[in-house]
């Protein structure tokens, strides 16, 4: 049923809580690819950092800098991911997560995104938003959406 998996990460600890049910889905056949994909949100300095002395060159590098340890960690990752039979690949991608995850989703004929959510609700989950929630609302690929261990119900 489900082919190819499109798990996004962020390099976080809450965001690999989703491994687990990745073995589950695996072990349950018929999966052919992992896509490990991590988005990196490119680096812009506003406020403060205007007109003080970061250059052109300062914030290229800190962008390459962010994409190659993204890319490190995504290498890492996929190690610990490995199904017989089951293709692990990894990709980084620059802009908005949500967008990313759902354009990269739709362009690859993904056929299941495993994601992780926060849990958040009320006012953090206004102010800080939800990128989970933005994928599960824009994607057109089913969207498993896990909860890390010790979340709370909430309201």
């Amino acid at each position: 049923m489900y082919k190819k998996v499109l798990v996004p990460l962020d390099g976080s600890e809450l965001a690999e809580c989703v491994l687990p049910h990745l073995d589950v889905i695996t072990g349950s056949g018929g999966v052919e690819s992992i896509v490990l994909l991590r988005v990196v949100k490119p680096f812009y300095p506003v406020g403060d950092y205007l007109g003080n002395g970061v250059s052109a060159i300062d914030i290229a590098g800190i962008n390459s800098y962010a994409e190659t340890a993204a890319n490190d960690y995504l290498k890492k990752t996929a190690e610990k991911v490995k199904y017989p039979g089951v293709k692990t690949e990894w990709e980084v991608a620059n802009g908005n997560e949500a967008e990313n995850i759902a354009e990269y989703a739709k362009k690859n004929e993904i056929d299941l995104i495993l994601i992780a959510t926060h849990g958040r609700s009320g006012v953090s989950r206004w102010v800080m938003g939800s990128v989970a929630d933005r994928v599960m609302r824009t994607a057109c690929s089913p969207v498993l959406m896990v909860r890390p261990p010790g979340c709370m119900p909430g309201f």
